[in-house]
């Protein structure tokens, strides 16, 4: 696949014009993404020239944006504030070394396939999880907008005191530029979405600041920011020091993934072209790695600015490539524009932009549609922000995997009814407790049968036995049409369902099974003398009464 898959000549100048776009929307976000992971705002705006530049030529998604993103921010300082103190330069070092090490992950997903593990990160997961981060984050910016000081590397309970016992301190000033920030950005989003609202609201309010000199009335600002483009470092850390970030680049390369994968997908979905997963975990691998090793930090896919880029009308990575060279004419001409913009203008930005994150609808609706699934989004919400992001994706995939092992051990089990139209290929389910034919039970799993769920199909299977007595079943046919895999617990399992099958005086018969599942089957010995029926119609016409069977 070429790189700028669906440019040409009568869209360069909308996808360049998307790009000025991109570029207005990414700076004050990175900027103030940098100051949520603790970082200084050149590593919101390196992480927009090499890695976006590297990720756009590489991907196969036409449009998903590259970028750090909220949640990535509120990982990297949930993980790295317990290593070193925020704004030191281990701390840099620290992110710049979880970037690379985030990058080694991803492109070891790619040449090993792995991109399905994402799917263990179901919605109600990933809603949960980045809810906890997004009310993290809207504390600290909350703090900005209100003027008053708290330690933003701490907990998240730690934030909400000091925030309260701040309250009486806050700057009105601050409060009024955030109050007008919010206004702007959310009646601006409603009446032109394409229009760049956060760095007009930049723009404004630092013209305000200077003017009027609020910045001496305890407004605060952003204040000077290194100029110079990028350059090409590697972190020097300790071996102990690299191993203790293993558990966040992974928790980062997790919720990447899932995010990025479904995002690049429905994009591609919805305006007709292909993606390939595997590549595209290839291009976030250089892409963060890039982004480690040229003063940014760790890279993740931008839904918001990936949706902004759909509604101006961009179907092509053009727009990150013009944003990445108009960053990088930033760095090296413009920074000290940069010095002045007050805080509580970014903060409003930021939390503006981390509110739909909260995912209040997404609970609102699984409350609605299913409490158990509400439950394990909650619970996720609740360990990631009273203990920890690590401790929220740890969390998760226990989560993930309770939730898939407790459906799979409870599957379809139904007793099949003999049916008198022949032009009837499947069997209906009989009402309970009913044989299919006199002495004979055609029973039917529509699942794998494994660890979780062969216990409860051998149940089923004796319930049925026991409930027919007059005629006492002779025979019990397993329909295996939806049965994929047997795995060593299961094959236990119906070694000793056969057992007392044999003790009741009844034989087991399979139909309709798969030639890959008989040859599993006689791979792992659970087939002796049992006959196979090629259809359930055969076993009730050898079986039972060929009357009702025919």
């Amino acid at each position: 696949m070429r790189p700028l898959m669906g440019l040409a000549g009568r869209n360069v100048v909308r996808e360049l014009l998307a790009g000025v776009t991109l570029l207005a929307i990414a700076v004050p976000l990175n900027i103030g993404y940098a100051q949520i992971a603790g970082l200084p705002a050149t590593a919101g705006l390196y992480a927009l020239i090499v890695p976006a530049a590297i990720y756009a030529l590489t991907v196969s998604s036409r449009q998903l944006v590259a970028s750090p993103d909220a949640a990535a921010a509120a990982l990297v300082a949930s993980s790295i504030g317990g290593l070193a103190a925020a704004g030191s330069d281990n701390y840099l070092t620290m992110a710049l070394a979880q970037a690379i090490i985030c990058g080694a992950l991803f492109l070891i997903t790619a040449v090993f396939r792995l991109g399905f593990l994402a799917n263990f990160l179901s919605k109600p997961i990933l809603v949960g999880f980045v809810g906890g981060l997004a009310l993290d984050i809207l504390i600290s910016q909350i703090a900005k907008m209100l003027g008053v000081k708290i330690n933003s590397g701490g907990e998240f309970v730690e934030k909400v005191g000091d925030l309260f016992a701040g309250i009486g301190s806050l700057n009105w000033w601050s409060v009024l530029i955030s109050a007008v920030a919010i206004v702007v950005l959310m009646v601006g989003a409603r009446i032109a979405k394409v229009v760049p609202w956060a760095l007009i609201v930049l723009v404004l309010a630092t013209i305000v600041v200077v003017t009027t000199g609020l910045e001496s009335a305890g407004v605060s600002v952003l204040g000077k920011v290194d100029a110079g483009p990028p350059h090409f470092t590697w972190p020097i850390l300790t071996w102990t020091q690299w191993l203790n970030l293993f558990p966040s680049a992974i928790a980062l390369l997790f919720v990447t993934m899932a995010e990025g994968l479904l995002v690049a997908r429905s994009y591609g979905e919805r305006r007709g072209y292909a993606t390939n997963p595997n590549q595209d975990l290839f291009a976030f691998g250089l892409a963060n790695i890039a982004s480690g090793a040229t003063g940014g930090f760790t890279v993740g896919s931008s839904t918001s600015r990936t949706a902004a880029m759909d509604s101006s009308g961009s179907r092509t990575q053009l727009p990150s490539l013009v944003a990445a060279v108009g960053t990088l004419l930033l760095v090296i001409f413009g920074t000290a524009l940069l010095a002045d913009i007050p805080s509580p203008a970014i903060g409003a930005i930021v939390g503006v932009a981390v509110l739909p994150l909260l995912g209040i609808r997404d609970f609102v609706a699984m409350w609605k549609q299913d409490r158990f699934e509400f439950i394990i989004g909650a619970v996720c919400f609740l360990v990631t922000l009273f203990v920890g992001a690590i401790a929220g994706i740890a969390v998760s995939f226990v989560l993930a995997l309770v939730n898939l092992v407790s459906r799979a051990s409870r599957p379809a089990i139904d007793v099949l009814e003999a049916d008198d139209n022949p032009d009837h290929s499947l069997l209906d389910s009989a009402p309970s407790g009913h044989e299919t034919a006199p002495g004979v039970i055609v029973i039917r799993l529509a699942a794998p049968l494994f660890f979780a769920n062969s216990t409860v199909f051998a149940d089923a299977v004796k319930r049925a036995v026991q409930a027919s007595v007059n005629p006492p079943v002779h025979d019990v046919v397993i329909d295996l049409e939806s049965v994929t895999d047997i795995d060593v617990t299961a094959a236990e399992t119906m070694e000793a369902l056969k057992t007392w099958l044999k003790d009741h005086d009844v034989t087991l018969g399979y139909s309709r099974a798969r030639l890959p599942l008989v040859k599993r089957m006689r791979d792992i010995g659970i087939v002796d003398d049992e006959k196979f029926y090629d259809t359930n119609r055969e076993a009730l016409a050898k079986l039972g009464d060929p009357a009702r069977a025919r």
